[in-house]
Protein backbone atom coordinates (compact mmCIF):
# COMPACT_ATOMS: atom_id res chain seq x y z
CA UNK A 1 0.00 0.00 0.00
CA UNK A 2 1.62 3.59 -0.82
CA UNK A 3 1.36 6.35 1.71
CA UNK A 4 -1.02 8.08 -0.08
CA UNK A 5 -3.47 4.95 -0.21
CA UNK A 6 -2.80 4.11 3.55
CA UNK A 7 -3.79 7.86 4.74
CA UNK A 8 -6.54 7.81 2.14
CA UNK A 9 -7.95 4.69 3.77
CA UNK A 10 -7.31 6.17 6.89
CA UNK A 11 -9.74 9.44 6.42
CA UNK A 12 -12.30 7.11 4.71
CA UNK A 13 -12.76 5.94 8.13
CA UNK A 14 -11.20 2.42 7.10
CA UNK A 15 -8.19 0.39 8.11
CA UNK A 16 -5.36 0.48 5.93
CA UNK A 17 -2.48 -1.79 6.02
CA UNK A 18 -1.18 0.10 8.99
CA UNK A 19 -1.39 3.23 11.16
CA UNK A 20 -0.33 6.24 8.79
CA UNK A 21 2.09 8.79 10.18
CA UNK A 22 1.79 11.88 9.14
CA UNK A 23 2.59 15.25 11.13
CA UNK A 24 2.76 19.02 10.48
CA UNK A 25 6.09 20.63 10.98
CA UNK A 26 6.57 24.86 11.99
CA UNK A 27 8.13 26.82 9.58
CA UNK A 28 10.81 27.28 11.98
CA UNK A 29 12.01 23.49 12.14
CA UNK A 30 12.14 23.77 8.03
CA UNK A 31 14.03 26.51 8.35
CA UNK A 32 16.38 24.49 10.37
CA UNK A 33 16.98 21.31 9.57
CA UNK A 34 15.84 21.15 5.53
CA UNK A 35 19.31 22.25 4.45
CA UNK A 36 17.98 24.93 2.48
CA UNK A 37 18.64 28.88 3.47
CA UNK A 38 15.31 30.22 5.27
CA UNK A 39 14.97 33.40 2.43
CA UNK A 40 14.98 30.81 0.34
CA UNK A 41 12.25 28.74 1.63
CA UNK A 42 10.12 31.37 2.75
CA UNK A 43 10.22 33.35 -0.63
CA UNK A 44 10.20 30.66 -3.23
CA UNK A 45 8.15 28.02 -3.85
CA UNK A 46 10.57 25.74 -5.14
CA UNK A 47 12.52 26.13 -2.11
CA UNK A 48 9.80 25.60 -0.13
CA UNK A 49 8.30 22.52 -2.36
CA UNK A 50 11.76 20.87 -1.92
CA UNK A 51 11.94 21.67 2.08
CA UNK A 52 8.73 19.99 2.94
CA UNK A 53 10.02 17.07 0.25
CA UNK A 54 13.05 16.92 1.96
CA UNK A 55 11.88 16.58 5.74
CA UNK A 56 9.12 13.84 4.70
CA UNK A 57 11.33 11.78 3.46
CA UNK A 58 13.33 12.23 6.62
CA UNK A 59 10.91 11.26 8.78
CA UNK A 60 9.40 8.97 6.32
CA UNK A 61 5.58 10.51 6.64
CA UNK A 62 2.56 9.23 4.74
CA UNK A 63 1.47 13.16 3.72
CA UNK A 64 2.36 16.40 3.58
CA UNK A 65 0.89 19.68 3.87
CA UNK A 66 1.50 22.78 2.17
CA UNK A 67 0.76 25.32 4.57
CA UNK A 68 2.45 28.39 2.86
CA UNK A 69 0.74 30.27 -0.39
CA UNK A 70 3.11 30.45 -3.93
CA UNK A 71 4.95 33.05 -4.36
CA UNK A 72 6.29 35.60 -6.41
CA UNK A 73 8.55 34.19 -8.70
CA UNK A 74 9.87 37.89 -9.84
CA UNK A 75 10.08 38.82 -6.23
CA UNK A 76 13.51 40.01 -6.45
CA UNK A 77 12.49 43.15 -7.93
CA UNK A 78 11.34 44.49 -4.51
CA UNK A 79 14.73 44.13 -2.79
CA UNK A 80 16.79 46.56 -1.99
CA UNK A 81 19.44 44.71 0.13
CA UNK A 82 19.45 41.03 2.14
CA UNK A 83 21.50 41.36 5.22
CA UNK A 84 22.40 38.88 7.26
CA UNK A 85 22.57 39.66 11.49
CA UNK A 86 22.75 37.39 14.53
CA UNK A 87 20.36 34.49 14.31
CA UNK A 88 18.51 36.48 11.67
CA UNK A 89 18.35 37.55 8.39
CA UNK A 90 16.64 41.28 7.36
CA UNK A 91 15.29 41.59 3.91
CA UNK A 92 15.20 45.54 3.18
CA UNK A 93 12.67 46.44 0.02
CA UNK A 94 12.75 48.94 -1.99
CA UNK A 95 9.57 50.39 -0.18
CA UNK A 96 11.18 51.32 2.72
CA UNK A 97 9.68 48.44 4.50
CA UNK A 98 11.81 45.88 5.62
CA UNK A 99 11.08 41.69 6.37
CA UNK A 100 13.06 40.13 9.48
CA UNK A 101 13.81 36.06 8.72
CA UNK A 102 14.88 34.65 11.88
CA UNK A 103 16.55 31.54 11.61
CA UNK A 104 13.93 29.21 13.36
CA UNK A 105 11.03 31.14 13.07
CA UNK A 106 8.25 32.57 10.84
CA UNK A 107 9.34 35.90 9.54
CA UNK A 108 7.57 39.39 9.59
CA UNK A 109 7.08 42.05 7.75
CA UNK A 110 7.43 45.39 9.01
CA UNK A 111 6.66 49.23 8.19
CA UNK A 112 9.73 51.56 7.87
CA UNK A 113 9.31 53.10 11.73
CA UNK A 114 8.94 48.85 12.93
CA UNK A 115 5.59 48.78 13.40
CA UNK A 116 2.72 46.15 11.24
CA UNK A 117 -0.45 47.39 9.76
CA UNK A 118 -3.70 46.15 10.90
CA UNK A 119 -7.15 48.14 9.84
CA UNK A 120 -9.70 49.10 12.09
CA UNK A 121 -12.78 47.63 12.03
CA UNK A 122 -14.70 50.96 11.47
CA UNK A 123 -12.72 51.14 8.54
CA UNK A 124 -13.28 47.76 6.91
CA UNK A 125 -16.36 47.64 4.37
CA UNK A 126 -17.60 43.67 4.16
CA UNK A 127 -17.98 43.94 0.38
CA UNK A 128 -14.30 44.56 0.31
CA UNK A 129 -13.56 41.48 1.74
CA UNK A 130 -12.51 38.27 -0.21
CA UNK A 131 -9.87 36.16 1.51
CA UNK A 132 -6.81 37.30 3.88
CA UNK A 133 -3.65 35.40 3.48
CA UNK A 134 -1.58 35.74 7.18
CA UNK A 135 1.63 34.69 5.63
CA UNK A 136 1.54 36.50 2.19
CA UNK A 137 4.95 38.08 1.51
CA UNK A 138 4.02 41.51 3.36
CA UNK A 139 1.63 43.20 5.73
CA UNK A 140 -1.93 42.22 6.25
CA UNK A 141 -3.51 45.08 3.55
CA UNK A 142 -7.44 46.58 3.14
CA UNK A 143 -8.37 46.69 0.67
CA UNK A 144 -6.49 43.12 0.44
CA UNK A 145 -3.41 43.26 -2.33
CA UNK A 146 -1.34 40.77 -3.03
CA UNK A 147 2.44 41.15 -2.05
CA UNK A 148 3.67 44.30 -3.29
CA UNK A 149 0.86 45.06 -5.74
CA UNK A 150 -0.56 48.41 -5.52
CA UNK A 151 -4.32 46.96 -7.19
CA UNK A 152 -6.65 44.80 -5.63
CA UNK A 153 -8.00 42.18 -7.82
CA UNK A 154 -12.04 41.21 -8.27
CA UNK A 155 -13.24 38.20 -6.83
CA UNK A 156 -13.36 36.22 -10.09
CA UNK A 157 -9.95 36.19 -10.17
CA UNK A 158 -8.99 37.05 -6.62
CA UNK A 159 -6.00 34.65 -6.75
CA UNK A 160 -2.89 35.60 -8.42
CA UNK A 161 -1.68 32.68 -11.17
CA UNK A 162 1.52 31.92 -8.93
CA UNK A 163 -0.51 31.44 -5.68
CA UNK A 164 -0.76 26.87 -6.65
CA UNK A 165 3.11 26.65 -7.68
CA UNK A 166 4.03 25.25 -4.67
CA UNK A 167 1.14 22.61 -4.54
CA UNK A 168 2.23 22.04 -8.65
CA UNK A 169 6.06 21.61 -7.41
CA UNK A 170 5.22 19.41 -4.78
CA UNK A 171 3.21 17.11 -6.85
CA UNK A 172 6.11 16.87 -9.39
CA UNK A 173 8.52 15.94 -6.75
CA UNK A 174 6.20 13.03 -5.14
CA UNK A 175 4.09 12.14 -8.15
CA UNK A 176 1.20 9.73 -7.06
CA UNK A 177 2.81 8.07 -3.95
CA UNK A 178 2.50 10.69 -1.23
CA UNK A 179 -0.71 12.03 0.45
CA UNK A 180 -0.34 15.71 -0.59
CA UNK A 181 -2.56 18.27 1.47
CA UNK A 182 -3.56 21.64 1.02
CA UNK A 183 -4.80 24.74 3.49
CA UNK A 184 -7.30 27.11 3.55
CA UNK A 185 -7.55 29.69 6.52
CA UNK A 186 -11.28 29.84 8.47
CA UNK A 187 -12.95 32.76 7.97
CA UNK A 188 -12.47 33.52 11.47
CA UNK A 189 -9.12 32.93 11.72
CA UNK A 190 -9.08 35.15 8.32
CA UNK A 191 -11.21 37.99 10.74
CA UNK A 192 -8.72 37.75 13.74
CA UNK A 193 -5.61 38.20 11.84
CA UNK A 194 -6.83 41.04 9.80
CA UNK A 195 -7.72 43.28 12.76
CA UNK A 196 -5.24 41.84 14.73
CA UNK A 197 -7.05 39.60 17.99
CA UNK A 198 -8.20 42.10 20.69
CA UNK A 199 -9.72 43.98 18.29
CA UNK A 200 -11.90 41.34 16.27
CA UNK A 201 -12.74 39.99 19.68
CA UNK A 202 -14.32 43.25 20.96
CA UNK A 203 -15.89 43.38 16.85
CA UNK A 204 -18.44 40.24 18.17
CA UNK A 205 -19.38 41.98 21.23
CA UNK A 206 -19.12 45.47 19.52
CA UNK A 207 -21.08 44.94 16.38
CA UNK A 208 -22.06 41.42 15.34
CA UNK A 209 -23.79 41.99 12.52
CA UNK A 210 -21.13 43.31 10.67
CA UNK A 211 -18.77 40.50 11.75
CA UNK A 212 -21.46 38.02 10.20
CA UNK A 213 -20.93 40.05 6.97
CA UNK A 214 -17.60 40.11 7.28
CA UNK A 215 -17.05 36.34 8.00
CA UNK A 216 -19.79 35.60 5.06
CA UNK A 217 -17.25 37.91 2.52
CA UNK A 218 -14.43 35.71 3.65
CA UNK A 219 -16.04 32.49 3.63
CA UNK A 220 -16.49 33.12 -0.21
CA UNK A 221 -13.37 33.42 -0.24
CA UNK A 222 -12.13 30.29 1.20
CA UNK A 223 -14.24 28.24 -1.05
CA UNK A 224 -12.70 29.74 -3.88
CA UNK A 225 -9.25 28.84 -2.70
CA UNK A 226 -10.46 25.16 -1.31
CA UNK A 227 -11.85 24.43 -5.21
CA UNK A 228 -7.98 26.27 -6.56
CA UNK A 229 -6.73 23.33 -4.64
CA UNK A 230 -8.71 20.91 -5.34
CA UNK A 231 -8.96 21.33 -9.39
CA UNK A 232 -4.54 21.43 -8.77
CA UNK A 233 -4.85 17.58 -7.38
CA UNK A 234 -4.47 17.92 -3.99
CA UNK A 235 -5.90 14.96 -1.87
CA UNK A 236 -7.82 16.34 0.97
CA UNK A 237 -7.81 20.30 2.34
CA UNK A 238 -7.11 21.43 5.85
CA UNK A 239 -9.28 24.00 7.19
CA UNK A 240 -6.64 26.01 9.61
CA UNK A 241 -9.00 27.37 12.09
CA UNK A 242 -6.22 27.76 15.52
CA UNK A 243 -8.39 30.50 17.30
CA UNK A 244 -11.48 28.68 17.90
CA UNK A 245 -10.60 26.90 20.87
CA UNK A 246 -12.19 27.19 24.34
CA UNK A 247 -9.05 29.41 25.27
CA UNK A 248 -10.38 32.26 22.75
CA UNK A 249 -14.47 31.93 22.31
CA UNK A 250 -17.05 30.08 24.37
CA UNK A 251 -18.80 27.65 22.61
CA UNK A 252 -22.07 29.92 21.99
CA UNK A 253 -19.38 32.59 20.48
CA UNK A 254 -18.62 29.39 18.18
CA UNK A 255 -21.73 28.42 17.35
CA UNK A 256 -22.36 32.15 15.88
CA UNK A 257 -18.83 32.84 14.46
CA UNK A 258 -16.97 29.26 13.44
CA UNK A 259 -19.62 26.64 12.58
CA UNK A 260 -21.88 27.90 10.10
CA UNK A 261 -19.02 29.77 7.96
CA UNK A 262 -16.84 26.45 8.01
CA UNK A 263 -19.72 24.30 7.22
CA UNK A 264 -20.38 26.28 4.25
CA UNK A 265 -16.60 26.09 3.19
CA UNK A 266 -16.94 22.10 3.67
CA UNK A 267 -20.06 22.10 1.59
CA UNK A 268 -19.04 24.43 -0.97
CA UNK A 269 -15.76 22.75 -1.94
CA UNK A 270 -17.17 18.93 -1.40
CA UNK A 271 -20.46 19.97 -3.83
CA UNK A 272 -17.18 20.08 -6.84
CA UNK A 273 -14.50 18.04 -5.72
CA UNK A 274 -15.18 14.54 -3.57
CA UNK A 275 -11.81 14.87 -1.32
CA UNK A 276 -11.71 15.00 2.36
CA UNK A 277 -12.13 18.48 4.11
CA UNK A 278 -10.99 18.56 7.56
CA UNK A 279 -10.11 20.82 10.39
CA UNK A 280 -7.23 21.87 12.30
CA UNK A 281 -8.08 23.86 15.47
CA UNK A 282 -5.68 23.99 18.69
CA UNK A 283 -5.66 23.84 22.20
CA UNK A 284 -9.08 23.58 24.48
CA UNK A 285 -11.65 21.66 21.96
CA UNK A 286 -12.76 18.70 24.12
CA UNK A 287 -15.60 20.97 25.38
CA UNK A 288 -16.98 21.37 21.07
CA UNK A 289 -16.03 18.32 18.97
CA UNK A 290 -19.83 17.85 18.73
CA UNK A 291 -19.74 21.37 17.55
CA UNK A 292 -16.96 20.67 15.20
CA UNK A 293 -18.77 17.73 14.07
CA UNK A 294 -21.69 19.69 13.21
CA UNK A 295 -19.85 21.46 10.46
CA UNK A 296 -19.50 17.76 8.35
CA UNK A 297 -15.60 18.13 8.49
CA UNK A 298 -14.37 14.90 7.77
CA UNK A 299 -11.41 14.90 10.13
CA UNK A 300 -10.25 16.67 13.38
CA UNK A 301 -6.54 17.49 13.24
CA UNK A 302 -4.35 18.15 17.14
CA UNK A 303 -6.80 17.10 19.72
CA UNK A 304 -3.89 18.86 22.12
CA UNK A 305 -4.23 16.67 25.41
CA UNK A 306 -3.54 18.08 28.98
CA UNK A 307 -1.97 20.39 29.79
CA UNK A 308 -1.56 21.85 25.64
CA UNK A 309 -5.35 21.13 25.55
CA UNK A 310 -8.16 19.49 26.76
CA UNK A 311 -8.13 15.93 24.59
CA UNK A 312 -7.68 12.83 26.05
CA UNK A 313 -7.03 10.35 22.96
CA UNK A 314 -9.73 7.74 25.04
CA UNK A 315 -12.62 10.18 24.81
CA UNK A 316 -11.94 11.30 21.59
CA UNK A 317 -12.38 8.21 20.01
CA UNK A 318 -15.31 7.65 22.14
CA UNK A 319 -17.18 10.52 20.54
CA UNK A 320 -15.60 10.65 16.98
CA UNK A 321 -15.12 6.94 15.94
CA UNK A 322 -17.03 6.08 12.71
CA UNK A 323 -18.19 10.22 12.23
CA UNK A 324 -14.40 11.61 11.37
CA UNK A 325 -10.93 10.45 11.19
CA UNK A 326 -8.73 11.48 13.88
CA UNK A 327 -5.68 12.99 13.17
CA UNK A 328 -2.76 13.54 16.13
CA UNK A 329 -2.72 13.61 20.02
CA UNK A 330 1.18 13.50 20.96
CA UNK A 331 2.23 15.94 22.95
CA UNK A 332 4.27 18.27 20.65
CA UNK A 333 6.29 20.27 23.57
CA UNK A 334 6.29 18.09 26.51
CA UNK A 335 6.86 14.75 24.60
CA UNK A 336 8.33 15.58 21.49
CA UNK A 337 10.03 18.49 22.04
CA UNK A 338 11.75 17.63 25.41
CA UNK A 339 11.17 14.28 25.90
CA UNK A 340 14.25 11.80 25.89
CA UNK A 341 13.62 8.92 23.28
CA UNK A 342 12.01 6.67 25.98
CA UNK A 343 9.61 8.45 27.13
CA UNK A 344 8.84 9.34 23.12
CA UNK A 345 8.32 5.49 22.12
CA UNK A 346 6.16 5.36 25.57
CA UNK A 347 4.27 7.89 25.03
CA UNK A 348 3.95 6.82 20.90
CA UNK A 349 2.66 3.42 21.90
CA UNK A 350 -0.15 4.29 24.16
CA UNK A 351 -1.27 6.86 21.32
CA UNK A 352 -1.24 3.66 18.98
CA UNK A 353 -3.33 1.21 21.09
CA UNK A 354 -5.81 3.49 21.32
CA UNK A 355 -6.47 5.28 18.13
CA UNK A 356 -6.09 2.25 15.94
CA UNK A 357 -9.04 -0.47 16.79
CA UNK A 358 -11.16 0.18 14.09
CA UNK A 359 -9.06 2.64 11.70
CA UNK A 360 -9.72 6.35 10.95
CA UNK A 361 -6.63 7.17 13.12
CA UNK A 362 -3.75 8.90 11.37
CA UNK A 363 -0.89 9.32 13.99
CA UNK A 364 1.07 12.57 14.04
CA UNK A 365 1.79 15.33 17.16
CA UNK A 366 -1.09 17.64 18.04
CA UNK A 367 -0.40 21.19 17.03
CA UNK A 368 2.79 21.44 14.76
CA UNK A 369 6.26 19.98 15.55
CA UNK A 370 8.44 22.75 17.22
CA UNK A 371 11.35 24.55 15.60
CA UNK A 372 13.86 22.77 17.72
CA UNK A 373 12.60 19.66 18.14
CA UNK A 374 15.20 17.02 18.41
CA UNK A 375 15.02 15.23 14.84
CA UNK A 376 15.40 11.45 15.94
CA UNK A 377 12.51 12.04 18.23
CA UNK A 378 9.99 12.87 15.34
CA UNK A 379 12.44 9.79 13.68
CA UNK A 380 10.68 7.33 16.10
CA UNK A 381 7.20 7.79 14.76
CA UNK A 382 7.50 6.22 11.39
CA UNK A 383 9.34 2.89 12.96
CA UNK A 384 6.66 2.79 15.56
CA UNK A 385 3.93 2.53 13.73
CA UNK A 386 5.01 -0.11 11.36
CA UNK A 387 5.98 -2.31 14.66
CA UNK A 388 3.16 -1.31 16.30
CA UNK A 389 0.33 0.14 13.89
CA UNK A 390 -0.05 -2.93 11.65
CA UNK A 391 -4.25 -4.24 11.34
Amino acid sequence: MTSKERIRQAMQLGTPDRVPVMSQLSIGHYFLHAGIPPVDIWYRSESFAEALVRLQQRYRFDGILINLPGRDPDFERHVRTIERGEGETIVRWKNGNYSVVPDDDNPHYYQADGTRFFPTFGEIEPEHLFYVEPWDMTDITYPYTWGFDTDSRPDSDFFPPYHGDTIRAVKRRVGDTISVHSEVFSPWSQFLELLNYEHALMAIIDDPGKVHACLDRLTDGAIDLGRRQAALGVDAILISSAFAGAGLISRQHYEQFVLPYERRIVTGIREQFELPVYTHTCGSIGDRLDLMMQTGTNGIDTLDPPPLGTVELEEAKRTLHGKTFIKGNIDPVNTLLQADLEHVRADVRHRLEVGKPGGGYILSSACSIAPHTPPQNIELLAPLAEELGRY
